[in-house]
């Protein structure tokens, strides 16, 4: 009797009542063990007895539904002690079980004997079934706006290898720390599906912590950073539209539009609206609209494109989100709250805002405070080294969207819609035509002093496309172009070197023979013939005279393709005349609303996924796997020298997506489920999901959509 006593005493409803009631009630109750399968209460019996579990586990069923475990201390059968009625559920012994029974007969003397006793134990009942009804009424009201009623009481969450039965409607915030290996959680993994941290669970999973760690992340951090601008902004200059625009590496470029003139006192007013709602710790608010409700809402609040790009979306509802009063698409997990969202930069820069990250938007750690004013600025000048001059910004925002009025995603769908496909394709690409021929007239005027032509881009950029497009131009311009790839200077493998994770890291400068490749240039700019080097991959070794003759006459010039190729310290020997340096990237993307806009990052991506499963067999899984790898090696590689390019090539084409979604679609939905790389392929999956399909019908074979989707004219 004495483990009974203990039991009582520790336990949350009954070990409110005195030593002396708990005596009285230990006395009343009769203590059975009970083996693995056994029945302890029959559904639509009409016994009245209250049960303590003690030790081991119970299930709970009701007709063929499962209702979930009850563990130690779970009281079974409170309300039969005082209402006559058949059992609602059946409870099985899941494991060996040893449970206190008060049986009805047992209370009822109770009552006459000990009449406070029984009166103070039922009040306890009624506390705890309160308790118990409170908590219910929260999940229901965190369940009610997404789905029906939970049909069951607990589900298991998986985490770490181990599992834990949890409340049905519990947050998938609730199971997670607030940080891991020092970097916020921003989102919840659920089967490795990223949400908000206040989703609620329903149903046996898998839960994770995301954290700005991790670029997927970092998305996050930043959408919740640009959601509370927009917040700040509407109270301190409500007259003001931003709209956030290209990425500058560290931050986003916000474009203003609106009668006040933006200056540096109304910035600051800004960035100290942002700071008090991150001191308040603002509330993430998030509802589900009608479509048309929603599409009203946007329409009335200067924001037309995205009642566009709502009147084109399937879905009959709408999810917004809010961190006050404004409210922006949910189009994917956001923060909480503000609290975590102290570091960040704004600054007044040409007439517009420059929204730096900070360190945890950007992956450089987490921040002890948030930046001074002197340190913005100066990461805003590094912004502007990284991104080039602002000719370099302007090349990027084509005349020609705003003439076809093509200035975001939901305009976009509407041409689609109204039968203009066909012209935007001509266009977009009858641009690119015009853009490298000037490059080519750019190159030819300085083919007096111009030896060599460098061109370098991060993957899937369509450098390929693009060199064969180019060398038609130069052509026509009376130059014969001679190609030379960097791939076959590689070191050997053994002197290649590692990466932090110990695999060989074939993006770093260090693997290049450059001093070979410094000797072959000299030579053959000299004017003689000179054996190139090739590079067997198979073998991992370097073969400095394995490859075709190389000699360059009049009327020619050596095109040099690889990553390096804006490294000034590849081609250190020769005059900056004498090297020309093109960069390729896609630039210009659309936006779906004033918060959120297609990522050059994520094209990249899609093409290479479309490519990789085409060309190479490889998965969706396996390359957005291998992508963070790439991007490291782009922004080690790359990006650093871009200031350095002669020229500027947007290989962007604003149609593209909508071509992808036809091959890309289905290879994201070839991702296993609880895949590391589902959480990337279920966001791409939902941006495809805005835009309207177009068939390659009318892509022409030179395009350099044609490289990621085959059927191209040219020969790779």
């Amino acid at each position: 009797m004495n483990g009974v006593r203990a039991h009582l005493a520790d336990h949350p409803t009954l070990g409110a009542l005195s030593e002396a009631d708990r005596a009285v009630v230990a006395d009343a109750l009769e203590v059975l063990s009970l083996e693995p399968g056994a029945i302890l209460i029959a559904e639509g019996a009409l016994d009245r007895d209250l049960f303590l579990v003690m030790e081991g586990e119970v299930r709970m069923r009701r007709g063929a539904l499962d209702l979930g475990p009850a563990a130690p201390g779970e009281l079974l059968g409170e309300l039969a002690l005082v209402e006559e009625r058949p059992r609602s559920a059946t409870v099985v012994a899941e494991t060996p079980v040893v449970v206190a029974r008060l049986s009805h007969a047992a209370f009822e003397r109770m009552s006459e004997q000990h009449p406070a006793v029984a009166l103070r134990l039922t009040r306890h009942f009624v506390k705890g079934l309160g308790r118990r009804l409170r908590s219910l009424t929260d999940d229901l009201q965190l369940l009610l706006h997404e789905r029906s009623l939970p049909r069951r009481r607990r589900i298991q969450a998986r985490m770490e290898g181990a599992s834990r039965w949890v409340r049905t409607g519990t947050p998938a915030g609730a199971l997670l720390p607030p940080t891991v290996d020092g970097e916020p959680v921003v989102a919840a993994l659920i089967d490795q599906r990223a949400v908000t941290l206040s989703t609620p669970l329903t149903a046996d999973c898998t839960v994770g912590a995301l954290t700005t760690g991790h670029w997927e992340g970092r998305r996050i951090y930043r959408q919740s950073l640009g959601t509370l601008l927009l917040e700040a902004t509407a109270t301190v200059a409500p007259t003001l539209d931003l709209r956030l625009d290209h990425s500058i590496g560290v931050g986003l470029r916000v474009r203003v539009h609106g009668p006040e003139p933006m200056d540096a006192a109304l910035v600051e007013a800004i960035e100290a609206e942002m700071r008090r709602l991150v001191a308040v710790s603002a509330p993430l608010h998030e509802e589900w609209w009608t479509r048309d409700e929603a599409a009203a809402y946007f329409g009335s609040t200067r924001r037309p494109h995205v009642a566009e790009l709502l009147r084109t979306r399937q879905h009959a509802t709408v999810r917004l989100a809010t961190y006050g009063e404004v409210f922006t698409l949910a189009t994917g997990p956001m923060l909480p709250t503000t609290a975590a969202l102290g570091d960040f930069g704004l600054i007044h820069d040409d007439g517009d805002l420059v929204l730096l990250y900070g360190r945890r938007g950007t992956g450089e750690g987490t921040p002890d405070a948030p930046h001074p004013e002197e340190a913005a600025r100066q990461r805003a000048r590094d912004a502007r080294e990284i991104a080039g001059n602002a000719a370099l910004r302007l090349q990027a925002r084509h005349a020609w969207l705003g003439a076809l009025h093509l200035q975001s995603i939901g305009r976009f769908n509407q041409h689609c819609i109204d039968g203009s496909v066909a012209g935007i394709i001509h266009v977009s690409e009858g641009a690119q035509e015009k853009r490298i021929g000037r490059i080519a007239d750019g190159i030819a005027s300085r083919a007096d002093t111009v030896k060599v032509v460098c061109i370098a881009g991060p993957s899937s950029s369509g450098k390929t496309t693009f060199i064969k497009r180019l060398r038609v131009q130069l052509q026509v311009n009376g130059i014969e172009p001679i190609g030379l790839s960097l791939d076959d200077y590689f070191c050997d493998r053994e002197d290649t070197p590692r990466d932090a994770s110990g695999d060989y890291d074939f993006e770093a400068f260090e693997a290049l023979r450059t001093d070979l490749l410094a000797t072959h240039l000299e030579r053959v700019l000299a004017g003689e013939v000179v054996r190139t080097a090739r590079f067997d991959f198979l073998r991992g070794a370097s073969q400095p005279d394995g490859g075709p003759e190389l000699a360059v006459g009049p009327g020619q010039i050596l095109m040099l393709e690889g990553i390096h190729g804006l490294n000034p310290a590849l081609l250190g020997r020769l005059p900056d005349d004498a090297v020309y340096r093109v960069f390729v990237c896609p630039l210009q993307q659309l936006p779906l609303d004033a918060v959120s806009r297609v990522h050059a990052s994520d094209v990249r991506l899609l093409r290479r996924i479309v490519r990789d499963r085409h060309t190479r067999g490889q998965g969706a899984a396996e390359t957005i796997a291998r992508w963070p790898s790439v991007r490291r090696g782009e922004r080690r590689s790359i990006f650093p020298y871009v200031a350095r390019a002669d020229a500027v090539f947007d290989s962007s084409l604003v149609y593209e997506l909508s071509v992808l979604k036809v091959f890309a679609q289905r290879y994201l939905l070839e991702v296993p489920s609880g895949h590391p790389s589902t959480v990337t392929a279920f966001r791409l999956l939902a941006l495809l999901d805005d835009l309207v399909t177009i068939y390659p019908d009318h892509v022409p074979p030179t395009s350099i959509l044609r490289e990621f989707i085959g059927g191209s004219g040219f020969e790779y």
